[in-house]
């Protein structure tokens, strides 16, 4: 009986490690011309065990809506934001959606937010 609870129990412990892992990155990519504005620039998230997975899926999922100059613009591995206006952008990352705002904004600061998300 010990045994079977200590081989549920590790089971456990290792099947939560990975799923913890699986999807260590976040990113976003965007289509965002200069003169365009916070609402109309496109994006794509994207999430996966490495940055380069994550930039990759980002990437396709901006294009899979229609946008055709999509670049990633800033991965993360909590939160990540991305902010803009018709001339300036601003990226974010940190252990929260606010934080990630926040140093989106400190780094444009009469931009809006296009996007945000956390793992």
């Amino acid at each position: 009986m010990k045994k079977n609870i200590r081989a549920a129990l590790a089971a456990a412990l290792i099947s939560c490690a990975f799923a913890s892992s699986a999807l260590a990155f976040g990113a976003i990519a965007v289509d965002d011309q200069q003169g365009l504005s916070a609402g109309e620039a496109g994006y794509g998230l994207g999430w996966g065990s490495s940055r380069a997975e994550a930039e990759h899926n980002a990437i396709k999922e901006c294009r899979s809506a229609g946008n055709d100059s999509c670049k990633s613009a800033v991965w993360f591995e909590q939160c990540g934001a991305y902010v803009g206006d018709r001339v300036n952008y601003g990226i974010g990352y940190g252990s929260s959606k606010r934080e990630a705002e926040r140093m989106a904004l400190d780094n444009c600061p009469h931009c809006k937010i296009v996007v945000s998300d956390c793992q």
